[in-house]
């Protein structure tokens, strides 16, 4: 799959990322939908650390909410002679991460850091390279992690900040049969639920950068649109995601379209969305690459 992209100098549109990474119980589920958000996307994260306007080589990387370690292991194909310090809130995720960074044989080049950054900063050294991705909208004060994040930095470090435009879509438009539109119908809830709840979703992150000290040297959008075909994985994912998108839109559905969407995420079912032949992954990620100010 060959990801395209375009350079802006505007966020078009409003997103939000996947929320998996940040809550607090339901550790499994989250981290089989981080480990396939990692496969079905390992394309696209790849160009975007190959696009990385690094200077040198960086020696060590900071991975800010880090999850299961999409991030970790691709800046590590990236950059092999580097070592990762994952930050995670969820010990069950750095666990994760670790048994996979062993598998890949880079396990002594990783440590993990279990900390919630908006009760305090724990001493990360002095990075060559901050990653964030789907993690900085999550953060209470996200201007003052940005300050942070500046602080921490070696003069002249990059900071990468990744975030996804809205819930992956999977289903044609005019899917289910029976109730054509109901993807867009749960995403147009789930929009309405977290302009109240989560606020710096869908933000233009270079202005805040900016201002919190960074240089803007680089913002660029990469679509996602994989598939037909896809791979078991695909449905795998869109069931997950989907099952995700119910969790939060189910009281604001009417009974019809909630009782389709059951219909969907039946496992059994020959009309589960797993079965299905027709899905797409349809996303986009936008980067900002900012280069920390030089003393």
């Amino acid at each position: 799959m060959t990801p395209t992209s375009h350079q802006h100098e505007h966020r078009h549109g409003h997103g939000h990322g996947h929320e998996p990474e940040h809550r607090h119980g339901a550790d499994d589920d989250q981290a089989e939908i981080l480990d396939l958000d990692a496969e079905v996307l390992a394309g696209h994260t790849a160009s975007i650390t190959a696009w990385l306007p690094v200077e040198a080589a960086p020696r060590h990387i900071v991975d800010l909410g880090s999850g299961t370690g999409a991030g970790t292991l691709a800046l590590l194909k990236r950059f092999p002679g580097a070592e990762v310090t994952a930050v995670d809130t969820s010990a069950a995720h750095l666990r994760r991460l670790v048994e996979k960074a062993g598998s890949e044989g880079v396990a002594d080049h990783v440590r993990t850091v279990q900390a919630d950054l908006d009760t305090g900063w724990p001493d990360l050294g002095t990075p060559d390279l901050v990653w964030a991705s789907a993690s900085m909208h999550h953060m209470a004060d996200p201007d003052r992690t940005l300050r942070q994040v500046h602080d921490t930095l070696a003069p002249g470090g990059l900071f990468a900040v990744v975030e996804l435009a809205g819930f992956p879509r999977f289903l044609p438009a005019d899917a289910p049969a029976e109730r054509p539109g109901l993807e867009e119908r749960c995403h147009a809830a789930l929009d309405r639920h977290h302009a109240e709840h989560m606020p710096h979703r869908g933000a233009d992150w270079g202005p805040k950068l900016t201002a919190a000290g960074f240089t803007v040297e680089g913002e660029r959008t990469v679509t996602v649109d994989i598939g037909p075909p896809h791979t078991e994985a695909v449905g795998r994912y869109a069931l997950g995601s989907l099952r995700r998108l119910r969790g939060g839109v189910a009281e604001m559905l009417p009974a019809e379209d909630l009782a389709a969407l059951d219909r969907l995420l039946d496992t059994e079912s020959p009309h589960g969305v797993a079965r299905r032949e027709d899905l797409t992954v349809r996303t986009e990620r936008t980067v900002w690459a900012a280069r920390a100010r030089r003393t």
